[in-house]
């Protein structure tokens, strides 16, 4: 069912060749999308929601209106309405820890120095539809922009084949302060809310997962945008010893595996046991699934145990791949958790499954993925902020320093940095090369 290795056979790096998303070879034609918009604007945009979406729309029609948001309250049941709160209450309260305030450091020289944090004024969250929906994913995405304090949060999640969106989606949206909502999806929607038609308005940054075409257009509007991260399929690393029951080490991989054909799922472990009781269990457990397909061709050909020495090794090898989702499936987890320096969430014991973070904690659950987390962070508040250096001198304070300040502009052959320091200085009393002290 799945591969079998230890590090010592030299397979694990082989192992890790398939994370990566090859964009570019969908670069061109994601070029030529969104061309098609920037240049096209709103008659462009519908002409590629007919011809990748199969809707056809007016300029009209794009933007869902506060009547179809109303009647999407109707649509669903209380059951989800309570879930769909009692998540959300929980994204908020996590993510309001993560609010930092702007600061000021006054010296007695008169130096003033400090960081001002603003929020973002205008976000875009993409949000996968179409068949399917994701009211998590609205959440996750929207409500640190609001706790951050942006002030227009807009959606763009592509219709169904009747150009509808799912109810569920407009009721998570409505629910995390989104105000604006677009009917569109992939490349076309990303080119929109990066430079904007006639009823799109263009955004500061982009944030949300996506297909590879959103992943690649993304990549493209970089610098005319800012974006979360060019994520990659999803993955979970599961480190666990002979406390583990096998039968949950399995539901938690094929929880994984059951997202995309493309997921990663591993066990590390220094227990054969476990690893073949993992085996057994994957294949009684697959024949029940509704998305049984997918997961079995995620676990058959992405999926793997690997066989350490010890529980150490096993850290060591969850470091080394830098997971997604990291499971500590062991009798002490936290004893661990100084140990561990990539991923982009760790899910402590047996008792923390990975769904636990995706639906209700608070933690956000857009990771990075495909050992990015060794350099990138989940989304949060600091995403949609941006910090403004603040530096203010007295005349005594530039006296004291000038002649620093001078001597590297000198050093770096501006001489016009020097003088606009030096005439301030001569301005009051201190020559150029006279002590600052």
């Amino acid at each position: 069912m799945f591969r079998i290795i230890k590090p010592a056979d030299g397979r694990l790096d082989e192992l890790l060749q398939h994370r990566s998303v090859d964009l570019q070879r969908v670069d061109e034609r994601v070029k030529e999308i969104i061309d098609t918009v920037r240049h096209g604007g709103d008659d462009g945009l519908c002409q590629l929601i007919a011809g990748l979406d199969g809707v056809r729309l007016t300029p009209s029609q794009i933007k869902v209106r506060e009547e179809e948001i109303r009647a999407a309250y109707q649509q669903v049941n209380e059951d989800f309405l309570a879930a769909l709160r009692a998540a959300a209450q929980n994204i908020t309260r996590y993510h309001r820890r993560q609010l930092r305030n702007s600061w000021l450091d006054a010296q007695d020289d008169g130096t003033v120095l400090g960081q001002l944090i603003t929020p973002l004024h205008r976000v875009g969250i993409y949000v996968p539809g179409g068949k399917a929906s994701y009211p998590s994913s609205v959440l996750m995405n929207a409500i640190p922009a609001a706790v951050a304090g942006v002030e227009e949060i807009v959606m763009a999640t592509p219709p169904d084949r009747s150009g509808q969106i799912n109810p569920h989606t407009l009721v998570a949206a409505a629910e995390a302060g989104v105000r604006e909502i677009y009917r569109a999806g992939g490349a076309h929607a990303v080119a929109a809310l990066a430079f904007g038609t006639e009823t799109i308005s263009r955004v500061d940054k982009i944030v949300g997962p996506g297909n590879i075409y959103v992943t690649a257009a993304k990549r493209r509007v970089f610098g005319t945008v800012d974006i979360d991260m060019l994520a990659g399929p999803s993955e979970v690393l599961v480190v666990a010893d002979d406390s583990a029951d096998p039968a949950l080490v399995a539901a938690d991989m094929l929880a994984q595996a059951e997202h995309d054909e493309m997921a990663s799922a591993w066990l590390v472990t220094p227990s054969v046991q476990l690893a073949a009781g993992v085996q057994g269990e994957l294949v009684r457990q697959l024949p029940s699934l509704v998305r049984r397909a997918v997961a079995e061709k995620s676990i058959r050909e992405r999926g793997a145990a690997i066989i350490t020495e010890t529980l150490e090794e096993a850290v060591d090898i969850a470091n080394y791949i830098a997971p997604e989702h990291l499971e500590l499936l062991v009798p002490d987890p936290c004893r661990w958790l100084g140990r561990i320096r990539n991923a982009g969430a760790v899910f402590l014991g047996h008792f923390s499954p990975e769904p636990v973070g995706d639906y209700l904690a608070g933690p956000n659950h857009v990771l990075p993925t495909g050992g990015t987390a060794r350099f990138f962070s989940p989304l949060g508040v600091d995403a949609f902020v941006k910090k403004t250096s603040i530096i203010g001198y007295s005349p005594q304070a530039l006296a004291r320093h000038g002649k620093h300040i001078v001597t590297l502009a000198m050093t770096e052959g501006l001489d016009a940095h020097a003088k606009s320091v030096q005439l301030r200085m001569s301005l009051h009393g201190v020559a150029p090369g006279e002590s600052t002290r």
